[in-house]
């Protein structure tokens, strides 16, 4: 790309508020505008919130992201008093524990200071700090190196995006390399630093394309640095600054929006597979009803299955996929089968496309009414090359601009569709908006006219990635509108910051097979959960690339159902047939199937451990999968280069360690196991279920049919509850011999060895799984330990709100710990669970 780059470099305060050019500012927000320019710039540094804190960078060339993708936030300082100072070409700001400095005496530089620490935390570069580049912008800043950088959504792995180059941009990566591929599937331009001395976040509301060097360019005379490189328009970035990780991702979800309220039904077992909706002979409707029949004969719960397009491809040539559209002869009875599929207890999601190829029935009425994008060149709809029938073919068409009224509106009443058969989720797939053409222009009839105002209609300005926002919205809102009790479910492949406060769930897209692409989706899962893409996870096995082994398919089940989302789902292309492609399937492998449906079966156990971990998502930002420095910051080890790559193990909530094995006929993984100040260390769940102390490496055993390394930390608790699927206690709908009522708790514990002096807690969330409106209850257990007993107290939050449908709670003990569980008022029932363990209910 052309380089034209500029720095203005004099700048002078505005007038304004009856200060004038010579008068220093007193108050928590600077504006500058630079007069070395033919069009002046504008520059303006603004304290939000307590460590949040507004950047513009802007002209009338270089206009601010007419459609940012978070709202411009309110003042709220939340009782702190903030107080300034001001030099003659100086002002600083202090704000609780954060001290900002704008000095503009060359190009303007902000610094960024922790209380009780030396050095800035942030500092943007010095002579080159806020350049324009030709139609766009650069921001550059200093580097740290050798530190932790995390973010932008999903990027290829290891975790650590430090001394690396991204393009800021998305694609429909078929079959990528999950260690090289780029861009991916997100545009999410948030960037997040951290270190043991604390943590700062830069975050770009823009939708256009750009790039972000983070420490990859180093010059002799700037030194180490980052720039973020944005194609078109200005500057709005917003810089949050924190203690910690946790700290920064909870001020950008006050931001942006927290993680979407998912339904409990959506943590289970999620089947697909391109296969079975694009068969003719059997028709596909009858293929899936013997999928579900096979899952009954295997005894193998699933909870939803994904509907991929085949249902949408046209009986007669050409033979292309047509959104909204059923294709009869497969499906001869849509609403019939979808009922059938809920009588087997399991829920469909419908795959749709935001295109329309030229042959769909419909095309020619959305091209009239300005449904799609405009070419310049012609002053008609632009066409586009577009995935029309089996893999690698394509079709003319064009893609939906949901900025129009028409195309927006479509969409809208397509989804209401499709729910009032019956379909309850909607999957937003293929929505990157691959345009190929930055002058196409949008429509913005659905804009707000004053941000539409001399700024252009330029796909380029408004960015491709604002299509998937706005397309996320259009499903969200059908959802909402046909039934507004019920929490909707959007699953987007694509997606912004704006577009997770539509969708609820999203996954790593059309991953690989192979031993790399499921270590390296660890490292995705994480910078995902840390830019609130928390409801996450990939396709088992993978979605292209040859067929699984066994070893693979079962050590992927065996990590898969310890993230937030577990799915199998697949497209595997054929070269003699592109047209269907193979499928994995759970008893694919005869001699592992039992097996494969053991691990299934505790996915269902953990549902209500990994439902509270979402609820705590929903109102906290915490995110369920972690990496394994969260929390434990003063651990030196954490910011070791290994275990910043983030590939092998991770935290799913704060109890349970994951690791994994990700070579062919490895029995050995390696974990290290961070310390902190006041920790009990770790006990392994698998055999010799041995406690092991905090802040060493350790090697453990892994046969590849006995199970991953799956390690408790001690003091914490996992809530468990049946292994089949149950009824959400708030959904009615569709009753089915295959769930049953949710009636069934336990806590499995891990307390210390022998005698301890500590009192340990843990709570977990509950509510009725479905409803719009949030009722929540909050239920704690504490426990502490002799050599002889386990002392435990339940209690439940003073203002619970829902009450669940189990009355009693089991507490189940680590395997071979033979103490009596026992509470104020006595001794518990005891037994003895399927594993060994000893079980006591209260």
């Amino acid at each position: 790309m052309p380089q034209r780059e500029y720095i203005p470099r004099k700048y002078q305060p505005i007038q304004e508020n009856g200060y004038t050019s010579k008068t220093p500012h007193t108050s928590t927000e600077v504006a500058l505008e630079s007069t070395d320019t033919d069009s002046p710039f504008l520059f303006t540094f603004q304290a939000v919130r307590p460590g949040l804190f507004r950047t513009t960078f802007s002209s009338k060339t270089h206009p601010l992201p007419p459609h940012p993708s978070t709202p411009r936030p309110a003042i709220d300082f939340q009782g702190r008093k903030p107080s300034s100072e001001s030099a003659e070409s100086k002002h600083s700001i202090k704000i609780g524990d954060v001290e900002a400095t704008v000095d503009w005496s060359n190009a303007p530089v902000v610094s960024l200071q922790l209380a009780g620490q030396e050095k800035p935390i942030h500092r943007d570069l010095q002579f080159r700090s806020y350049a324009v580049d030709s139609a766009g912008i650069a921001h550059y800043t200093s580097y740290k190196r050798d530190t932790l950088h995390v973010g932008l959504g999903e990027k290829a792995a290891p975790m650590n995006l430090a001394n690396r180059h991204f393009i800021l941009s998305v694609t429909d990566s078929f079959g990528y390399d999950v260690y090289r591929t780029d861009p991916l599937y997100k545009h999410i331009p948030l960037l997040i630093n951290a270190t043991p001395e604390g943590c700062v976040a830069m975050f770009s509301t823009s939708h256009s394309r750009g790039t972000y060097s983070v420490g990859s360019e180093v010059d002799g005379l700037w030194g180490h640095f980052k720039v973020y490189r944005q194609d078109y328009g200005g500057l709005e970035e917003y810089i949050m600054v924190g203690k910690t990780v946790e700290d920064v991702v909870k001020i950008y979800a006050d931001l942006v929006g927290y993680p979407r309220l998912v339904p409990r039904w959506a943590f289970g077992y999620i089947a697909g597979g391109m296969k079975y909706s694009t068969l003719d002979e059997p028709r596909a409707s009858d293929a899936l009803m013997e999928f579900a029949g096979k899952l009954k004969h295997y005894d193998i719960p699933c909870s939803a299955f994904q509907l991929s397009s085949g249902y949408t491809i046209a009986e007669t040539e050409p033979k292309t996929r047509n959104v909204f559209t059923w294709n009869r002869h497969r499906f001869p009875d849509p609403e019939k089968f979808v009922a059938d599929y809920h009588a087997e207890g399991i829920r469909i999601l419908a795959n749709i496309k935001p295109y329309i190829l030229s042959n769909h029935p419909e095309y020619q009425k959305l091209a009239a009414a300005g449904a799609f994008f405009t070419d310049p060149r012609t002053k008609k709809s632009g066409i586009a090359r577009l995935w029309s029938a089996g893999g690698g073919e394509s079709g003319e068409g064009g893609h939906i601009d949901f900025t129009s009224e028409f195309g927006f509106q479509w969409w809208y009443e397509g989804v209401k569709a499709l729910r009032k058969v019956g379909i309850e989720g909607m999957w937003n797939d293929n929505n990157e908006y691959t345009i190929p053409d930055d002058e196409w222009e949008c429509d913005l009839k659905r804009e707000d006219p004053t941000s539409t105002a001399n700024v252009g209609k330029q796909v380029g300005l408004w960015g491709r990635s604002l299509q998937c926002e706005l397309m996320a919205k259009s499903s969200h809102d059908a959802l909402v509108d046909f039934e507004p009790e019920y929490r909707p479910f959007v699953l987007t492949r694509s997606a912004t910051a704006g577009t997770m406060r539509y969708a609820a769930s999203s996954w790593s897209g059309d991953n690989m097979t192979s031993w790399d692409s499921m270590k390296g989706a660890n490292s995705l899962a994480l910078n995902a959960g840390m830019s609130l893409l928390q409801c996450y996870g990939h396709d088992i096995g993978g979605f292209e690339g040859p067929q699984p082994s066994p070893e693979l398919l079962l050590r992927w089940v065996q990590l898969g159902v310890y993230s937030p989302r577990f799915a199998i789902n697949c497209f595997k292309t054929d070269e003699n047939d592109n047209t269907i492609g193979g499928v994995i399937e759970p008893w694919m492998y005869p001699e592992i199937t039992p097996l494969v449906r053991d691990v299934i079966k505790r996915r269902y156990e953990i549902i209500p451990y990994l439902y509270s971990l979402m609820l705590e998502s929903h109102m906290t930002a915490l995110a369920p999968q972690r990496w394994i420095g969260w929390g434990y910051e003063s651990d030196p080890e954490v910011w070791t280069p290994e275990i910043m790559r983030g590939e092998t193990q991770y935290w799913l909530g704060d109890t349970i360690m994951v690791g994994g094995v990700y070579e062919a006929g490895n029995t050995t993984a390696r974990l290290y196991l961070p310390k902190s100040d006041n920790d009990d260390g770790y006990l392994n769940l698998n055999a010799p279920h041995q406690y092991i102390s905090s802040g060493q490496w350790i090697d453990l055993e892994s046969q590849w049919k006995d199970g991953i390394p799956l390690l408790a930390r001690v003091g914490g608790a996992i809530v468990v509850g049946k292994d089949i699927q149950t009824r959400s206690p708030g959904d009615n709908r569709f009753p089915s011999a295959n769930v049953v009522e949710d009636d069934y708790r336990a806590l499995e514990i891990f307390p210390p060895a022998g005698v301890s002096s500590k009192v340990f807690s843990y709570t977990w969330y509950e509510d009725d799984g479905i409803s719009a409106k949030l009722q929540l209850s909050a239920f704690t257990v504490k426990y502490s330990s002799t050599d002889d007993t386990v002392l435990v107290e339940l209690s439940k939050g003073e203002d619970n709100k829902f009450v669940p449908v189990w009355t009693d709670l089991d507490i189940i003990l680590p395997f071979g710990d033979k103490r009596t569980v026992v509470t104020g008022s006595g001794p518990c029932r005891k037994g003895n669970d399927s594993r060994g363990r000893s079980v006591y209910t209260l």
